[in-house]
């Protein structure tokens, strides 16, 4: 990894260019990394893409995707081509898919290839959610089932809630990448995640990297918040 590695991800949910360019110039590379997602990126496309790039970010292109293998592989080809740090897929895509997704990563020629993860289940995803599927098998054994197949595949790590984290680390051990969406700093709004985690606690957990949106994106003064929030992560 990188001397300089922040474990913070922020999550750009905005919905369009604009917004998104004014919240980026007043932060720094150095205190966070940049997700942007399918509202954004539907929005604004492949440019903002390179142009966060060409201003240091590294960028999590967060786009889960699930699609048959082919289509798949070519979405990949193009992220790598965009220069992304880190692109995910979603694991219920199956285990072609994510090894037609794996191969597009390692044929990508370029010095640094992208970390490639996957999605589990969606961090506003509860039990009662996984029946309306038709899912009969609890939340947690989901997430470890789809862990093993995605590991299995060849990818990086997994998305997934903070919650499930120190399990996966029990049976997975250290070398799996652990994205953890739904953190909340103490004292923010939980919105509309279901399983959520303070930051610091989910670096004790054993999480990789921390996904945060709204906390910092609709904080007065954003820059702080960031600096506060990696201060925390060095607390004991």
């Amino acid at each position: 990894m990188p001397e300089n590695d922040p474990k913070i991800i922020v999550a750009l949910d905005f919905a369009s260019a604009d917004p998104a360019r004014q919240f980026v110039k007043n932060i720094s590379p150095d205190l966070c990394r940049l997700k942007i997602g399918k509202e954004l990126f539907t929005a604004s496309g492949p440019d903002l893409v390179r142009e966060f790039i060409d201003d240091g970010f590294d960028i999590f292109l967060d786009l889960k995707f699930h699609d048959i293998p082919n289509t798949v592989n070519k979405a990949v080809t193009a992220a790598c081509e965009l220069g992304v740090w880190m692109l995910n897929v979603h694991a219920l895509g199956g285990r072609t898919m994510m090894e037609a997704a794996r191969e597009a990563v390692q044929g990508y020629s370029a010095t640094r290839q992208p970390y490639l993860i996957a999605v589990s289940i969606l961090t506003s995803t509860n039990q009662q959610g996984l029946s309306d599927l038709g899912i009969d098998k609890p939340l947690q054994q989901m997430v470890m089932d789809l862990t093993a197949m995605s590991l299995d595949s060849g990818l990086d790590g997994m998305v997934c809630s903070a919650r499930e984290v120190e399990l996966l680390r029990q049976q997975f051990g250290q070398k799996p990448l652990l994205v953890t969406p739904g953190i909340r700093p103490a004292g923010s709004a939980q919105d509309d995640q279901q399983r959520v985690m303070s930051p610091h606690q989910a670096m004790q957990a054993g999480s990789s990297y921390l996904v945060i949106g709204r906390p910092v994106t609709q904080s007065v003064d954003p820059v702080q918040t960031l600096k506060q929030i990696n201060n925390s992560l060095l607390t004991p």
